[in-house]
């Protein structure tokens, strides 16, 4: 049992994705008794057992649905005459099983700390977004500036960034006050495991960062996935409507992960 919950500590901490299958009660002849767990892994693998061939089948396709809506349910198995077990018993029994959700929170970096970061941090923190701020002017990185923020970071962007832990379930948005910086920091980004790489500019600025990032030898395929120029296009002029757009387009790369995730 304890493997689990280390495994479960593992898969949050890499922004993996699972569910905690938990017999509640059983009745009959099922292989496994109440309280017994099994983790389902959003690859297939399991940790655990609830019963072998008998049940998990059921419970892993009941487990993909909670894993899609991340929300906890309790299903009930009917196992009668089912199959054998591997010491030749028949199946014939019912057993309640809970299945709770086991998500990490999405974690957003903020790289710049200027007016559409400050909008950002406050709307991505509402639709459920651990936040962190980093930028290398205390002034401007702060809690004063970011309550909202989970955390906020006021250090050099070349010590900064290294020690950032970028996940599958990690969202950066570049929004630094000069272009250089920019391409600096997308440098970095595109070679991290981050789901999600914005940066805001225009479509000028974007093509030559672009350009004078291949000359650095970074992969295109690693730059066609950038989000740039960032958000989803609602016609934005003010910091906060592009806040809107960039949080909005968050929103869309989280939900079409966990769809991806059930195919």
């Amino acid at each position: 049992m304890e493997d689990i919950y280390r495994e479960i500590v593992r898969i949050q901490e890499e922004g993996g994705q699972a569910a905690l299958a938990t017999i509640l009660w059983v009745k009959g002849s099922t292989p496994r008794s109440s309280g017994t767990k099994m983790l389902l892994r959003s690859d297939g693998t399991i940790l655990g057992s609830v019963g072998g061939g008998c049940a998990e089948a059921e419970v892993w396709q009941a487990a993909k649905d909670v894993m899609r809506t991340g929300t906890a349910k309790v299903f009930k198995f009917d196992l009668t005459g089912r199959e054998a077990t591997p010491d030749g018993l028949i199946c014939g029994g019912i057993m309640e099983v809970y299945l709770e959700p086991i998500i990490s929170q999405p974690a957003l970096f903020l790289i710049g700390a200027g007016h559409i970061a400050n909008y950002t941090a406050k709307l991505a923190k509402s639709v459920g977004f651990k936040v962190t701020v980093v930028d290398d002017r205390p002034a401007f990185a702060n809690k004063e500036k970011f309550p909202e923020a989970d955390s906020v970071v006021a250090q050099e962007f070349e010590l900064a960034l290294p020690e950032l832990k970028i996940t599958r379930n990690s969202y950066i948005v570049i929004a630094c006050r000069g272009h250089e910086l920019d391409q600096m920091v997308l440098q970095w980004a595109v070679m991290t495991d981050a789901r999600y790489v914005g940066m805001i500019g225009s479509k000028k600025k974007v093509k030559t960062t672009f350009d004078n990032l291949k000359q650095k030898s970074i992969p295109a395929e690693r730059l066609q996935k950038v989000h740039a120029p960032i958000g989803l296009e609602i016609y934005s002029e003010t910091p906060e409507e592009i806040a809107v757009s960039i949080v909005a387009e968050l929103i869309k790369v989280r939900r079409q992960k966990n769809l991806e995730q059930q195919e």
